[in-house]
């Protein structure tokens, strides 16, 4: 017990012990240096006496066994010396210390082959042999200071927070299955991260570089086209995705019962593009379609109308799209029903363009506050009300958008089982606020199609998500388990989601998705992230030094499994995350932390001989622009056309408008307004 008698009784056998070995030592020197302490009058005869008898005993037979047992003492009083504690007290000095002592000790034996007078190698063997105890005596008693255990083998916690990970390989007809490697303690242990539902949906988070694309997508690309997905990818740096896709369409194509065709949507190389009518009127039923189709384009274009929807002056400009989007799609069964169309539409004069919506009676609610405004002469209000969507479409007014929207080569509906597709859809960073609002418009069509019962397996890829705008991302993700919808989000981090979706949105849909992946990602994200993964037991070790002991405290508790600061300081290519599993085929450990292994020299080979995408059509600029002048001179006949069409019903009457209408350019005064 560490009771004060007992640290007292260990003192004097410590000091007794010590002693004795000082005894033993100087008996040592007696009886090897006889000689030169005759020659110093040292010697006595009671003192001969005693020490002859002492060494009768044998341990002074020879030089070494009394030197060795005086050691071991020494030893043996140094192993139950408690010395102050010194946290700056390091091991190496005092090893080469004690090293140096040994040296000394046993060395001294040469001293008596020096040939010179008795008292010189008497003081010399004594010197050297005394030296080395004291260095011995010295470096042994410091070594007591120098604390033990040692708490700072682990400074960064690494050890534990490591936790047991899945490391079977569970497949099934719609699994993507990563390889990956994992730390338990101080061992490396390979394991799997499976994504056996991808239904439920997954989020793929991670700052520029994490390795969102090389580690997961591309894998998920490969494995679900190999299963007999048909698939969808937003390609957000085109064509790096797309070229994935199309090699690995080549070569899996044969695990499908109908081989799917491969479609692409990019305009920038018209070359290799197929043209695509987002506003298709077979696929738009009723006016609701149009709605959906008219938010989607101007939340698009304008994206901080999203945290503003219901605001007048948001609303109205998505109401007359609607209009004359609905308009066209009614218009001989929507012959001209496409987007370049509904733009140039847009752009017509006040008198025509109302006078001929108003022939149509489904949008004649959607456009009453217009007409009275312009029945008013209200201009500033009317301006206010269309102009934000006049301005905002006529960012889409080019050439290579027309050509790319107004053809017809395939429709969006991916996983139809007769006619399955691969389609990739590619953006440009350098051209984000035009093409984002297309393509988020190509994205809602699509999804409305793919969303149906009965319709083949499919997968929809969506790499920087946030750059496109889909309003019901949430209710994909919650309906379309059911339908066999897989949806992958590749986000950079959640407060982007929030700035570009509002705070409500990004909340949901980071919070319905089942499957989660992320790399390093920074600040609020890293602490929602490791919030969600929750507590694990760990060991928490705390120390308190004293004048003679070091006092260790170690106890159990629950903290976070993945800190933040471990999120935000992960490795490309490390990933944290948790997935989800099914009723039939249970996953007990669900949650990893782990480093997922890519064969980088065999992904480069195959890159290698990858084959490019094919060219579609030669396009050159004549065909380009004429397609543009055609889209225009279209518009402006259907309103020639048309306007005709009402002189004739209205026997050639003006519309009844409460105050006096504006003159044309031309007109004067007296003259009327026509249709």
């Amino acid at each position: 017990m560490n009771t004060g008698e007992d640290i007292q009784g260990l003192r004097k056998i410590i000091d007794f012990t010590r002693l004795l070995s000082i005894f033993i030592l100087a008996i040592h020197f007696y009886l090897a240096c006889y000689r030169a302490f005759e020659d110093w009058g040292w010697t006595a005869g009671i003192t001969d006496r005693i020490i002859g008898n002492i060494s009768r005993t044998g341990l002074f037979a020879g030089l070494w066994r009394a030197k060795l047992a005086a050691l071991l003492l020494l030893i043996i009083s140094l192993v139950g010396a408690k010395g102050k504690k010194d946290e700056k007290e390091t091991l190496r000095p005092l090893v080469m210390m004690l090293g140096c002592g040994l040296v000394l000790y046993f060395a001294a034996y040469l001293s008596f082959f020096i040939p010179s007078q008795k008292w010189v190698i008497a003081f010399l063997y004594i010197l050297l042999t005394a030296c080395g105890y004291l260095l011995i005596l010295t470096g042994g008693a410091r070594l007591s200071r120098i604390i033990r255990d040692a708490l700072a083998k682990d400074i960064f916690n690494e050890e534990n927070e490591t936790f047991p990970q899945e490391e079977r390989l569970l497949e099934n007809e719609y699994s993507v299955n990563l390889p990956a490697r994992y730390r338990l303690g101080k061992e490396l242990r390979g394991s799997y991260i499976n994504i056996i539902n991808p239904f439920r949906g997954l989020l793929v988070a991670g700052t520029p570089g994490a390795g969102k694309s090389y580690f997961v997508i591309r894998h998920i690309i490969d494995q679900h086209l190999k299963k007999g997905f048909s698939m969808f990818v937003y390609d957000f740096k085109f064509d790096d995705l797309s070229r994935i896709a199309y090699n690995k369409l080549l070569k899996y194509a044969g695990a499908y019962k109908v081989r799917p065709r491969f479609y692409v949507i990019n305009f920038d190389d018209l070359n290799r593009t197929h043209r695509c009518n987002p506003l298709d009127p077979l696929a738009m039923d009723d006016i609701t379609d149009a709605t959906e189709a008219s938010r989607t384009i101007m939340m698009g274009l304008n994206r901080d109308w999203i945290k503003k929807q219901g605001d007048f002056f948001v609303e109205s400009p998505i109401n007359f799209l609607t209009a004359c989007i609905w308009y066209l799609r009614r218009y001989e069964d929507g012959r001209f029903c496409t987007l370049p169309h509904v733009i140039e539409l847009m752009q017509s004069d006040y008198d025509a363009l109302f006078a001929v919506l108003q022939s149509c009676e489904e949008i004649k609610v959607l456009i009453n506050p217009f007409i009275s405004a312009w029945r008013n002469n209200a201009m500033a209000q009317l301006e206010g009300q269309i102009a934000s969507a006049k301005i905002g479409l006529a960012r889409l007014s080019s050439p290579q958008l027309y050509y790319v929207l107004s053809g017809n080569d395939f429709t969006l509906d991916v996983n139809n089982p007769d006619d399955p597709k691969i389609v990739c859809v590619g953006n440009n960073p350098q051209k984000l606020q035009v093409y984002g609002a297309v393509l988020s418009l190509y994205i809602s069509r699509m999804i409305k199609l793919v969303n149906r019962k009965g319709q083949l397996k499919s997968s929809l890829i969506f790499d920087e998500f946030p750059t496109i705008y889909f309003n019901n991302m949430d209710s994909l993700i919650a309906t379309a388990r059911s339908n066999k919808v897989a949806t992958c989000l590749a986000v950079q981090d959640f407060s982007q989601l929030k700035k570009d979706y509002g705070a409500e949105q990004a909340d949901v849909i980071t919070g319905i998705v089942g499957n989660i992946i992320s790399g390093q990602v920074m600040g609020s994200t890293a602490k929602t992230l490791s919030e969600n993964f929750g507590k694990i037991s760990q060991q928490k070790d705390s120390m308190s030094i004293n004048s003679s002991d070091t006092s260790i405290t170690r106890t159990t508790q629950m903290d976070y499994a993945i800190p933040a600061s471990k999120i935000a300081t992960l490795s490309s290519g490390e990933f944290v995350g948790v997935v989800a599993d099914n009723p039939e085929q249970k996953i007990k450990l669900k949650m990893f932390h782990s480093e997922i292994q890519n064969d980088h020299s065999a992904i480069a080979d195959e890159e290698k001989g990858y084959r490019e995408i094919p060219v579609v059509k030669k396009v050159t600029a004549e065909m380009v622009e004429e397609n543009y002048k055609q889209v225009k001179l279209e518009v402006e006949h259907l309103l020639r056309a048309e306007c005709a069409k009402l002189r004739v019903k209205d026997g050639e009457k003006e519309p009844e408008k409460k105050t006096k209408s504006r003159p044309k350019k031309g007109e004067s005064e007296g003259q009327s307004m026509s249709y």
